[in-house]
Parts: C-alpha cells; sequence; structure tokens
C-alpha cells in the first residue's frame, strides 16, 4: 500500500465520519425522515455531486447512522455487564438496563432512529442486523447464564403460554440457549417492558406525570425482573 494511497483512505474516513456527524446534528431538527445529503452537502461547503462519491443515496447514510446507533448502544451495554460481577445476575441486568436508559437519554434523537416510528420508504438492510442485536445478545447472555445457574426460576401463577407462541421464540432462543419456551417468552415480555418504558420517557409521555424517572425506572426494571424470576 502506497503513502498516497493511505493518505486518501484517511482523508476519505475523515469526510465520511464529518457526513454522518452532521447528519446526526440534522437528525435533531428535521428527522430521520428531513435527513437531506444536500443540505449536509451545503453544511460542509461541498458541491452536491460530490457527497455522492461516500454515500450514494440518503438511505445509504441512514444505514450507516442506524448501525453506528446500534453499536453505540449496544456498546453502552456490553460495558456495563463487564463492570459487574458475573454471578451478580440481578446486578448485570439492572445496570443493562440503566445503561439503556441512559444512552437513550442522552441521545434521543439517534434512539428516535432506532425505536421510534419507521422512516417511510427507508428498509433496513441485512448489514443492520449483527450491530441491532447486541444490546438484546447481553440480556440474553444474562439471562441464560442465570437461568443455568438456578438463579432464574419464573414464579407461579402463570397462564400457559400457546404452544405457537413458544414456537415463535425461535430466534430469541438462539441467544439463549437451553432455555425453556415459557421462560423465554417472559424474557421477551420483560424486553418490551424495558423499551416501552424508555419509550415514553424519551417520547415525552411522562411529562406532568413522572418526576423522578430514574428511581422510578430502576423500580420497573426490578419489577420486570421479579416477573421473569431473576432471584432479588
Amino acid at each position: 500500500m502506497t503513502a498516497s494511497r493511505t493518505a486518501r483512505e484517511r482523508v476519505r474516513a475523515e469526510l465520511t465520519r464529518e457526513i454522518a456527524d452532521i447528519a446526526r446534528r440534522q437528525l435533531a431538527t428535521e428527522g430521520a425522515g428531513g435527513l437531506s445529503l444536500r443540505a449536509v452537502a451545503r453544511e460542509m461547503g461541498m458541491v452536491s455531486s460530490a457527497i455522492y462519491r461516500y454515500f450514494p443515496s440518503r438511505d445509504d447514510l441512514l444505514t450507516t447512522l442506524i448501525i453506528d446507533g446500534y453499536n453505540a448502544l449496544g456498546e453502552a451495554v456490553e460495558r456495563a455487564d463487564a463492570a459487574c460481577s458475573p454471578d451478580d445476575y440481578l446486578g448485570r441486568w439492572l445496570v443493562a438496563c440503566h445503561a439503556v436508559r441512559d444512552w437513550a437519554v442522552a441521545h434521543p434523537h439517534e434512539y428516535a432512529l432506532l425505536y421510534g416510528s419507521p422512516v417511510p420508504g427507508y428498509h433496513a438492510p441485512q448489514d443492520t442486523v449483527s450491530a441491532r442485536v447486541r444490546d438484546v445478545a447481553v440480556y440474553g447472555r444474562i439471562l441464560s447464564e442465570a437461568y443455568h445457574a438456578g438463579a432464574l426460576t419464573p414464579p407461579p401463577p402463570a397462564p400457559a403460554p400457546p404452544p405457537a407462541a413458544v414456537a415463535e421464540t425461535a430466534v430469541i432462543g438462539e441467544l439463549m440457549p437451553g432455555v425453556p419456551g415459557d421462560v423465554l417468552l417472559r424474557c421477551v415480555t420483560a424486553w418490551t417492558g424495558l423499551y416501552g418504558w424508555i419509550n415514553f420517557e424519551v417520547f415525552g409521555q411522562f411529562e406532568n406525570t413522572i418526576e423522578d424517572r430514574r428511581a422510578v425506572f430502576d423500580h420497573s426494571a426490578r419489577l420486570l425482573a421479579g416477573m421473569m424470576g431473576l432471584a432479588q
């Protein structure tokens, strides 16, 4: 590899990062649906045709922002889990929950891109999948390890899940091998509750309703842990 080629690659990487940074700021003012390559080019002082060398379409730019967002969120959850004792399953669950909330509150527009309304006309490609499951993989690892250690025992009573619903857990089961379907369904319900709570906060549904949101969120995360059967 020649020195000139290396320099060109560095310049390209820097410009690509700058384009993505400007696009993230544009999310805050225009929303994902209003993201415009031409507007980004104007802010950079670049002719509009030049930006297409880096991102051939708006959807390519959106995909980069989505992958970056999922990776940033996933990294935050992984880092929080790694800081806990491996056998403190409740503690690991709680710090993972708080890591998601803290990241979402600090990056509401990026979180909205990941978990808000779908962008009209955009269809996420397969490239986003590995980044999208990073945080879920952490939850799956925590709860799977808790189950196999005997620290995840769902309390009765509970309605028996319909067989069709258990069959639908196959994909989640890949992240939690050896965990029975009824327990997987509880975990899916808990994940849904976690992100539903965060969506309410990020999208303003708790205004004039809940003030000490961190404390109430922590209590809610503990309730979800109990519903799954995670030892308190």
